[in-house]
């Protein structure tokens, strides 16, 4: 959806901000948070696999998911 010459006019404006500079920092954002999530994730999941509380398959398990994740939000947000 594109914005009309107006619409930005008024949206820069309000908010002091044009429409492009606001998505660029919520995809940042959006991506710092899945970024620290899958650390956190593969951290955790890594130290059961270190203590012998999961196994290597749960851990590679967790990597793909998060990999996936990743890709999948990569394509439909970036493109």
């Amino acid at each position: 959806m594109t914005l009309a010459a107006d619409q930005v006019a008024a949206f820069q404006a309000n908010s002091g901000f044009t429409p492009p500079t606001v998505s660029t920092v919520v995809l940042g954002f959006v991506f710092a948070v899945l970024l620290l999530w899958g650390v956190w994730a593969l951290r955790t999941a890594y130290v059961g696999w270190a203590e012998n509380r999961t196994t290597e398959r749960q851990f590679v398990g967790v990597a793909v998911r998060f990999v996936a994740m990743y890709l999948t939000l990569s394509f439909f947000l970036l493109s």
